[in-house]
């Protein structure tokens, strides 16, 4: 059993030893002074433990987050190299397969209206918007819509493939009239002076000369879209059209063959070689038209004419002289 403790002073009034006893309120202050001082050390204990030492749990989300962070570099790398692709593909699409079958390249524009307008893919947008995933989100969700855009321009180039002997037969690639000797071409595309007002214009064709009678041949498949007498200077003329952006005109005829409308095939007698309009002597005036805009006809001769002869008929037509209409 313990036995509690009693201390003495030595009182100098009464030279007496007498026992100490401290007040009540003192005790009290003494006591909030323990609590006071433990509640301090014990928030202090807390805060570093906190700070310093994870639980369990924190060191298992710490570790998630970390390896989160690894993946989403990986993530963001392959999205590079996927975003490096794409853009290859994209410039192959445009600058290769359309110009095999020479189709317009899809602008820039475009493609970003139809990403913007399109609402299919929306598997990602359920996904947690912090800063890592939502950059990563917008990377994945841009790639989707160009591929998805991209799979549609592949569909239209496959077709392009499946039609690609339409378009060969659509291509203009012969002479309008018979030229064994390349002796028949008089005037070329480009400015040549005008036998009527003797001055420089642009002539957008080729002068054939020939008898007048001569067959004149449509130099690829396609539908007349016009025939008969015009007052536009050419006289008696056929236009055809062969799809895929081309026409061509034969103008100046004695008689017109071809009726408006009428499937015509390469080679097929359209009429014949005359003077009418504005002509100073027989000839076919020839035109090759793509998308609108006249074109030189003497690169589209590749079906009758070996590299010796197209040489010499590139020389031929490129003479400065006068032409016939």
């Amino acid at each position: 059993m313990a036995i509690k403790k009693i201390k003495y002073y030595f009182n100098t009034h009464t030279l007496r030893y007498e026992k100490i006893e401290t007040p009540l309120r003192v005790r009290l202050l003494q006591v909030f002074g323990f609590i006071a001082a433990s509640i301090v050390t014990g928030m202090i204990i807390v805060l570093i433990i906190f700070n310093y030492i994870d639980s369990p749990k924190e060191k298992l989300l710490r570790q998630e987050n970390n390896d989160l962070k690894e993946n989403y570099s990986v993530l963001e790398e392959r999205s590079k190299q996927l975003e490096l692709q794409m853009t290859e593909l994209e410039r192959r699409d445009n600058n290769v397969y359309r110009s095999i079958f020479e189709a317009t390249p899809i602008p820039d524009s475009a493609r970003v209206k139809d990403i913007e307008t399109k609402k299919e893919v929306k598997l990602l947008q359920s996904m947690g918007e912090n800063d890592l995933v939502s950059s990563l989100k917008n990377q994945l969700n841009n790639l989707s819509l160009r591929l998805s855009f991209q799979g549609k321009s592949y569909n239209e180039i496959d077709d392009m493939v499946k039609n690609k002997e339409k378009l060969l037969l659509a291509i203009p690639s012969i002479q309008p009239v018979s030229n064994k000797n390349l002796d028949k071409i008089a005037s070329g595309f480009g400015y040549r002076i005008d036998p009527v007002y003797k001055d420089r214009r642009m002539h957008k064709g080729l002068d054939f000369t020939a008898s007048i009678g001569t067959p004149i041949y449509a130099t690829a498949d396609g539908v007349v879209k016009e025939s008969g007498f015009s007052g536009d200077g050419f006289g008696n003329k056929v236009l055809i059209n062969h799809g895929y952006g081309y026409q061509t005109l034969y103008g100046h005829m004695y008689r017109v063959k071809a009726k408006v409308g009428q499937q015509i095939k390469r080679g097929e007698v359209i009429g014949y070689v005359g003077s009418s309009g504005k002509s100073t002597g027989p000839h076919c005036h020839y035109e090759v038209h793509k998308d609108g805009n006249a074109v030189d006809p003497i690169y589209y001769f590749y079906s009758d004419l070996t590299p010796a002869q197209f040489d010499r008929i590139v020389k031929l037509a490129a003479a400065a002289n006068q032409s016939f209409d």
